[in-house]
């Protein structure tokens, strides 16, 4: 699928092109975009992907949005591009990584996509806590532990979109009791075909309801090797 496809499948205006042209551009010429990507498909892998989150109103909505765990930078970039009118804050531990979000968004003149040096826990913990109407998480980890990174930094009302493949009632039982303690609950499991011949994906939707605990976001690494379910 070419850009302008993609663009229009997610509803995204033809005059946004540009800004994505950049962003894919730059993303190509990285010596190590930490990605195993092809060029050829990153359109589809990277930003019909991203894009999908449009099908929540709540995304379009948005005025402030973390990008948990932003990797490369995607879904984060993208969305930032999408969606003008919010801040885009793509959180992310490793330097190297956030290094490479920093010269894409400058390349693609990004002014409303951030790129954070922080560990998500601390910066829940702190300046980040109850300061996001969204939070984005794809490809962090299982449903447990992105909520309970999502969970601090959500104000009452706001909303968690997490990226999933296949289906596992397993793991979705286990959010639900994550969700219960941390305050969320589960709005709604969204298929989606992001780009033609996409399997098994799927938008989880957890809304905030409750204040969260102040004993949580628990320690850095502690979700992820203790998790609440």
């Amino acid at each position: 699928m070419d850009l302008e496809q993609a663009l229009e499948r997610h509803g995204v205006d033809a005059g946004a092109a540009d800004p994505f042209r950049r962003l894919l551009e730059a993303w190509s010429r990285e010596p190590d975009p930490h990605t195993a990507v092809p060029p050829e498909q990153a359109v589809d892998v990277h930003i019909a992907d991203s894009l999908a989150a449009l099908v929540f109103p709540d995304v379009e909505r948005a005025r402030t949005i973390a990008d948990i765990g932003a990797g490369a930078g995607f879904p984060g970039l993208a969305l930032a591009i999408a969606v003008p009118g919010a801040r885009l804050d793509l959180i992310e531990s490793s330097g190297r990584k956030v290094a490479v979000i920093e010269r894409l968004a400058a390349v693609a003149e990004i002014a409303n996509g951030h790129a954070l040096h922080a560990r998500v826990e601390e910066w829940g913990a702190g300046e980040g806590r109850e300061a996001y109407d969204v939070a984005c998480a794809r490809a962090v980890g299982p449903l447990a532990v992105i909520l309970e990174y999502a969970a601090p930094l959500l104000r009452g009302g706001g909303a968690l979109v997490a990226w999933k493949g296949r289906r596992d009632p397993s793991e979705e039982t286990s959010g639900a009791k994550a969700a219960d303690a941390l305050g969320l609950e589960l709005a709604e499991v969204r298929p989606v075909e992001p780009y033609p011949g996409s399997r098994d994906r799927h938008l989880h939707l957890y809304r905030k309801l409750r204040p969260t605990p102040d004993h949580f976001p628990r320690r850095p690494g502690t979700a992820a090797k203790r998790p609440l379910a």
